[in-house]
């Protein structure tokens, strides 16, 4: 059974497993509104099928996900499914609201589906891709596979699902903020943040295999095992540092946006840009 949505496929592909696929290849598979809505349908067919205990998570072409696309997030067509709703009004509120819906909440949801979940990533995971692999459970790589998180050098303090030091450890999370460097699938897999590096031709192949190994053990043990782990994390203050860090995301966005308001006063606004100055009535 294969469903099709707009920017995204769901696929019962063996007994047992479901396989979710971004299908955006033409963009990479950047990540906007709809494509976003579209995963967390899939999402919820998978959770909801009593006869699905595994999911896998992939990208059609050559890159996993090019991160968000922030040319192209526009109107609102699902129903939200978070607590914040989004805001009319502008400025902070409406912004935080914003990412609060539909990066921090929708990662927080993938990552609680009460079913084991496996990342399958090739060619390049940057950014908000780096969220989508990091809300599964696991994250089995193409040996061409590359992961980074360029944000800071765009006035920003890492992606909006601040995962960083649980997938990496203090130091290293440090690094990869401050220097923006691309590392390898070799070097992801050393530091604990992939399971296995796979050549390209057998990605596919390989976590479908561990996915039916996985489907043979219990649905219920697999449930609590996760929420066991999950939990483990939870108590070092994922949840806390994730809150904090996307408070201080929005002051660097706030703060980017008030240095551009003064370099426009300083400078002036080219005349072409200029409105009308209306007489006074």
């Amino acid at each position: 059974m294969k469903k099709t949505f707009e920017l995204a496929t769901y696929e019962v592909v063996a007994p047992h497993v479901a396989k979710i696929m971004q299908n955006r290849p033409q963009a990479r598979n950047a990540q906007n509104n709809r494509l976003t809505y579209d995963l967390n349908a899939c999402f919820d067919l998978a959770a909801q099928d009593e006869d699905i205990k595994v999911i896998l998570l992939g990208g059609e072409g050559p890159h996993f996900s090019s991160g968000h696309d922030l040319r192209s997030f526009g109107k609102f067509e699902d129903p939200l499914v978070g607590t914040w709703g989004l805001v009319k009004e502008g400025g902070v509120h409406s912004h935080y609201s914003f990412e609060q819906e539909v990066f921090l909440g929708m990662c927080r949801r993938w990552r609680d589906l009460p079913k084991p979940t496996i990342a399958m990533v090739q060619g390049k995971c940057i950014a908000g891709g780096l969220m989508l692999a990091w809300v599964c459970d696991l994250i089995i790589a193409s040996d061409d596979a590359s992961f980074v998180d360029p944000v800071v050098a765009m006035g920003v303090c890492g992606v909006e699902y601040f995962n960083h030091p649980y997938e990496l450890g203090i130091r290293k999370a440090k690094e990869l903020l401050f220097t923006g460097d691309v590392w390898d699938a070799q070097e992801a897999h050393r530091l604990g943040m992939v399971n296995q590096v796979v050549p390209r031709a057998e990605l596919e192949t390989y976590t479908l295999a561990m996915a039916n190994r996985i489907a043979k053990m219990p649905s219920f043990a697999l449930k609590m095992s996760k929420q066991a782990v999950n939990t483990a994390q939870n108590n070092m203050g994922q949840r806390e540092t994730m809150d904090t860090s996307l408070a201080l995301h929005h002051m660097c966005h706030a703060h980017n946006r008030e240095m551009e308001a003064r370099a426009v006063r300083k400078e002036g606004v080219p005349e072409k840009f200029r409105e009308p100055v209306k007489a006074a009535e």
